[in-house]
């Protein structure tokens, strides 16, 4: 699943944008169109990081951010909205805003602002290791033995996922509907060249990790 990101935006075009340019780059992403459907996300928990518009229905954003902040929830948010003045800027911050961006923006700019919030959460939780497998999730590095794995953005996901259930045993069904957020038609190759893609990766540096469990689906860990 990797890192997760709640997107809470109103605008379609800019929500669009934003969900699949962040899942292309290999993230969790879930998007809320409003206040109230956005506060309801929020207290479902396990966000990484929550970019919130300041302009909302139901509920603005800087009202949803202080209800957040005063149940002691310390998830980073970053703050997107066209209020460009210096006062609003200071406002949002001081009712707990981390990060503060103004549309129209470059995707660069908010994706190196979502990394260094995922970064400020601390080493621990944005690294994940297996045997000598690490995932660093704010930087979408992978590594085996010290070894950089070239990786796509859904190969990475797939791999974080993987690595987030060690010894599990893994459905095709329930991959999909994690990775590539559809049902599986029992048809589709997809998740196979996948695997196979990163199976060759991680077996240059080292023996397979990944298995094939017959009619069954995936488990990364040993085989007994």
């Amino acid at each position: 699943m990797g890192v997760r990101i709640l997107v809470i935006e109103d605008e379609d075009e800019i929500a669009d944008f934003l969900v699949r340019g962040l899942r292309e780059e290999g993230f969790t992403v879930e998007r809320a169109e409003d206040g109230k459907v956005g506060w309801h996300y929020l207290q479902g928990g396990g966000w990484d990081v929550v970019l919130l518009d300041w302009w909302l229905p139901a509920t603005d954003g800087l009202q949803l951010l202080q209800r957040f902040r005063q149940q002691d929830q310390v998830t980073p948010v970053l703050f997107l909205t066209a209020k460009d003045a210096v006062s609003d800027r200071v406002r949002g911050l001081d009712n707990g805003a981390n990060d503060y961006l103004c549309k129209p923006f470059a995707f660069e700019e908010l994706l190196a602002r979502v990394r260094a919030l995922v970064r400020s959460r601390g080493q621990s939780s944005t690294t994940l290791a297996y045997q000598d497998v690490t995932v660093d999730l704010a930087t979408q590095r992978s590594e085996r033995d010290g070894n950089r794995l070239d990786l796509t953005a859904k190969e990475q996901a797939l791999l974080v996922y993987f690595l987030r259930h060690p010894g599990e045993v893994l459905s095709r069904t329930r991959i999909y509907e994690q990775v590539w957020d559809e049902r599986y038609d029992g048809m589709s190759n997809t998740l196979e060249v996948h695997v196979k893609e990163i199976r060759r990766k991680l077996e240059a540096y080292g023996p397979r990790m990944i298995h094939t469990l017959r009619n069954r689906g995936y488990m990364l860990g040993e085989m007994r």
